[in-house]
């Protein structure tokens, strides 16, 4: 039996890369049943000021088909506490990278209100979408 019943986690999934399924895996690793939301292209577009280069559809197929993911659900906006509380999960999977920041330690203090644990996954050095958009750009 794994440590908690219900994981989540979130991201937009763009260009899809090794750092994005070792998330993935290490999440399911831990958990029953893992729900992933992908970052609508509305959202992505007014937290980074630039739409993905995968469309939204088309990212929540990816993820959808990846072994490791239960089920998959747009993430509309940046409401986690709501989000965590609809998919009843115990557990939210962030990567490591967002360890101690201002955010997280506020959604640390508001899931554990719940009975909701953050776990920091390692992040996967050397790869990002952002670093994979500057590849782009050189070429």
């Amino acid at each position: 039996m794994k440590k908690y019943k219900i994981g989540y986690t979130t991201g937009v999934y763009d260009m899809f890369h090794i750092g994005h399924l070792n998330i993935l895996r290490r999440a399911k690793e831990q958990c029953e049943y893992l729900i992933v939301g992908v970052t609508t292209d509305e959202l992505s577009f007014i937290r980074k000021n630039k739409y993905p280069i995968i469309c939204e559809k088309e990212r929540m197929a990816i993820v959808e088909a990846i072994r490791y993911v239960d089920e998959v659900i747009p993430q509309n906006d940046m409401d986690k506490l709501t989000a965590v509380r609809k998919a009843n999960a115990d557990a939210v999977f962030v990567g490591s990278d967002w360890k101690g920041t201002e955010a997280w330690n506020k959604y640390e203090k508001e899931f554990a209100e719940i009975g909701c644990e953050v776990v920091y996954l390692d992040h996967t050095d050397g790869i990002s979408s952002t670093i994979l958009r500057e590849r782009l750009a050189e070429k």
